[in-house]
């Protein structure tokens, strides 16, 4: 991925709180077929490797399990806040018009070997972490539990589980860094007065 050293993010922590908040990835890997991508959300293990480990299942008729080439490391895509940028919320366009209107974005890009798993107790584990991560808010929060062990035993075995310890973690945060300080409180401002959920996901990263 191309990295402009202002953009560029190194902090863990701060990558691992996007791949977090943003589980629903794009899994991409080399098949016999050529590139092949599949969504799909991943739950990351943080304390795992030197950048962590990420787990997650496809179905068993997806291309992706049966053609994937394990020799070349897959990448994994989390796609964070996002936003058009006018260059109307710049205040320096008063005094110079060459500006041009862009997108603001944070991505992490995950690359690392991949390994397909069919034991059936590592499925199983995997779901029920899976499902109480993204159960915890509800009030009434749903469990494996919750369906018939046949059934959940006959769902398990359609799918898959991936694994991808991973070896390089680049994170991407176009935020407005290369504005001066003046435009970046404008380009916040702008958003602020959008006043969605994305627009002020991003005032939040843009602030100076």
């Amino acid at each position: 991925m191309y990295i402009p050293p202002f953009n560029e993010e190194k902090r863990l922590p701060v990558i691992h709180d996007l791949m977090r908040h943003h589980p629903l990835a794009t899994l991409v890997t080399m098949t016999d077929k050529g590139l092949f991508a599949t969504h799909l959300p991943m739950v990351l293990h943080a304390e795992e490797g030197e950048y962590g480990t990420l787990r997650g299942h496809i179905s068993k008729a997806n291309l992706q399990g049966r053609a994937t080439h394990a020799d070349i490391d897959a990448l994994a895509i989390f796609a964070g806040p996002r936003h058009y940028i006018s260059p109307t919320w710049y205040p320096s366009k008063h005094e110079d018009p060459r500006t041009v209107p862009t997108w603001n974005y944070a991505v992490v890009h995950a690359y690392a070997p991949i390994a397909f798993i069919e034991d059936s107790s590592w499925l199983l584990t995997h779901l029920e972490t899976l499902t109480s991560i993204h159960e915890a808010t509800s009030p009434k929060p749903w469990k494996i539990t919750d369906a018939p062990a046949d059934y959940i035993v006959g769902q398990s075995r359609g799918i898959i589980g991936i694994e991808l310890p991973i070896r390089t973690l680049q994170g991407k945060w176009k935020v407005s860094q290369n504005r001066t300080q003046a435009d970046r409180a404008g380009v916040a401002e702008g958003l602020a007065d959008l006043n969605t959920p994305e627009a002020l996901a991003m005032k939040a990263l843009v602030e100076p």
